[in-house]
């Protein structure tokens, strides 16, 4: 039997100025993500789109979640199959289109892990582990688009 699972937080926007959204220019695009017991994340919309730069925004959350997701899965599979990870880094990429009528979508997300494992000999096991974490991960299994993995291995 499937298992299903139910997810919930909290958006609110805080970006009104006084007068709403009385035109294009009149509100920010701030916004606080919020969950029981979380602390809060600070969004907004990308800079290109009139947002502020210094909080994440939904494009963001979106490569964070799709990395995050990856290394989960990938650090169990590791747990596993007796290869011991040190430490773990990801430095993920996104290519987003804008369409002409400003709709757009992702089209590509390549994550780059960077993998320090415990034994020369676990080094063979990564690429494989990493292909099955990609076809485990519940958000890369979500999307309409590639999410590619160019991985890197080192001894601790």
């Amino acid at each position: 039997m499937k298992k299903e699972h139910h997810y919930c937080l909290q958006v609110d926007w805080i970006g009104n100025k006084g007068s709403g959204t009385s035109n294009y220019k009149a509100y920010e695009r701030s916004h606080v993500i919020s969950a029981a017991n979380k602390p809060d994340i600070l969004a907004s919309s990308d800079p290109t789109f009139r947002g502020d730069a210094s909080k994440y925004n939904p494009e963001e959350l979106l490569l964070a979640s799709l990395s995050s997701c990856h290394m989960l899965w990938f650090l169990h599979l590791c747990a596993e199959n007796g290869v011991v990870v040190r430490s773990y880094s990801d430095n993920p990429e996104a290519v987003m289109i804008e369409n002409e009528n400003g709709s757009g979508q992702f089209v590509e997300v390549t994550l780059h892990p960077q993998v320090t494992v415990a034994e020369k000999e676990m080094l063979d096991q990564l690429e494989g582990l990493h292909k099955k974490a990609h076809q485990y991960c519940f958000i890369a299994n979500s999307v309409n688009f590639p999410v590619k993995h160019l991985s890197t291995g080192r001894i601790a």
